[in-house]
């Protein structure tokens, strides 16, 4: 309970360290926001484009075409093993005279193909997969090549392909640019601390005078850089949300113009602690290197 007890004080002395300099506070808060929410925004774009590429092509479909001569009754254990395979979300049988009438009325042949002699299409399965990963789909194609009665497996993956690679991309930008502003916003908190350490320097050679331990003259800095972390991290996520809500409303109307509901995704509770947490570690890791470096310099005299 005394321990609880200190670490409110320490807390509370925190935030009045904070409100003493509002300007300096505000303007480290500002930074580190807006630091923060270059990356996160840059994520939360890549969640959007990644749905939206969902939206507009749909999950690829695997189209199984069936050797010619192919029974009833394999036709049916075959339907019947794509719909208990765990990555096929459901499947839709297509008979070869239902093929053919929807080539003849696709391709405006009617003539050329009704004069052929006999039905060259093949019975086919086209089958939704549940996932709409890549590697997913190619496993599921090459397992489906080995299958009895399957003549030809073809998936039309191009897309997907694409989309990947743009995403994986994005994802790699983001990343390089969340480490580079995460060293930058270390940097800022060891400075601002370092400030800090020269600034009382008198009182820690007195609090070390009469036994403070390196522990307890610590913990206030360590606080410090937590809590401005933490509210760089809060900065960041109303820059996030606010700049969301104006895309937002001119997006409505862009997306209405093509009959779409597309909108750009808000941060998940999950994402939002994951920015708070983050954000205040950092803020915590700047002020740990900065007390460990600058403290034990200073000593009574």
């Amino acid at each position: 309970m005394r321990t609880l007890i200190e670490h409110f004080q320490v807390l509370r002395f925190t935030l009045r360290q904070l409100l003493l300099t509002p300007n300096a506070s505000l303007l480290n808060i500002t930074i580190i926001g807006i630091a923060l929410s270059l990356p996160v925004g840059g994520y939360v774009l890549l969640k959007s484009v990644q749905t939206l590429g969902a939206q507009i092509a749909g999950t690829p479909q695997i189209s199984v075409f069936l050797s010619a001569g192919t029974g009833t009754g394999d036709i049916e254990r075959i339907g019947e093993r794509l719909k208990q395979h765990t990555v096929v979300k459901r499947i839709e049988f297509v008979p070869r005279a239902t093929a053919l009438k929807k080539l003849q009325q696709s391709t405006g042949l009617s003539d050329i193909i009704g004069g052929l002699s006999q039905n060259p299409l093949p019975d086919a399965f086209i089958v939704y997969p549940a996932d709409g990963n890549v590697a997913t789909l190619e496993k599921l194609r090459d397992e489906l090549k080995t299958w009895q009665r399957v003549e030809h497996v073809q998936l039309d993956s191009a897309w997907v392909h694409k989309l990947e690679a743009l995403l994986d991309f994005g994802r790699m930008a983001v990343a390089i640019l969340a480490a580079l502003l995460s060293f930058a916003l270390v940097a800022i908190t060891f400075n601002t601390i370092r400030l800090q350490i020269l600034t009382r320097r008198e009182e820690i050679e007195v609090a070390k005078l009469i036994g403070a331990t390196d522990a307890f003259i610590r913990r206030p800095f360590l606080y410090f850089g937590l809590t401005q972390g933490l509210l760089g991290g809060a900065a960041a996520w109303l820059l996030i949300s606010a700049s969301l809500l104006l895309l937002n409303h001119t997006l409505t109307e862009l997306a209405q113009l093509y009959a779409s509901d597309f909108s750009l995704q808000g941060l998940s509770v999950a994402d939002s602690l994951s920015l708070l947490g983050f954000s205040a570690y950092l803020g915590w890791l700047g002020a740990w290197f900065s007390v460990s470096q600058h403290l034990w310099q200073i000593e009574p005299r």
